[in-house]
C-alpha cells in the first residue's frame, strides 16, 4: 500500500545562489555529510545539492507534514548505491514519523528517484508499506 507521494521542483540557479550567499552555513544546516561528499566530487555541486534539496521537500510532502512539526533537513539523506540509484536513509524525528504512519504488521520503503535539466531539478518519493512476510510452517 502506499503511504505518501511527494514531488518537489528546485532551481538549480537559486541553489547556487544560496551557496554562494551563505556558503557552509547551508550546507551543514541542510545536508548530510554523505550529501556534500557526493556533492563536493562533482562538477556542479549546486545541481547535486538541488537534487537532493528536492528529495527532502518531497520526502517530508510524502510524509505528510512538508517540513513542519519538527522535521529537519538533515533527518532526510540521499545516497546512492553501487549502481547510482539513488536512496532515501530516515533519522531522528522523519524516522519517528515513517514509523507512526506505518501499519504494525508492514515494513516501509521510502523510494526516491531523481533528475535534472539545467536549471531544473526534480525529485519524487514514494513511500510503501508491504506485508511482514511470515515464516513458512
Amino acid at each position: 500500500m502506499i503511504l505518501g507521494i511527494g514531488t518537489d521542483l528546485a532551481n538549480i540557479e537559486r541553489i547556487q545562489g544560496t551557496l554562494d550567499r551563505f556558503g557552509d552555513r547551508f550546507r551543514n544546516r541542510v545536508f548530510t555529510e554523505t550529501e556534500l561528499a557526493k556533492a563536493a566530487r562533482r562538477k556542479d555541486e549546486a545541481g547535486t545539492l538541488a537534487k537532493r534539496w528536492a528529495a527532502k521537500e518531497a520526502c517530508s510532502k510524502a510524509l505528510g507534514t512538508g517540513l513542519a512539526m519538527g522535521i529537519s533537513w538533515r533527518d532526510m539523506a540521499v545516497s546512492n548505491l553501487a549502481s547510482g540509484q539513488p536512496v532515501m536513509e530516515l533519522t531522528g524525528w522523519a524516522a519517528d514519523r515513517l514509523a507512526r504512519m506505518t501499519p504494525a504488521d508492514h515494513d516501509a520503503t521510502v523510494h526516491v528517484t531523481l533528475t535534472d535539466d539545467h536549471p531544473w531539478a526534480q525529485a519524487f518519493v514514494v513511500i510503501e508499506a508491504l506485508p511482514k512476510t511470515r515464516p513458512s510452517a
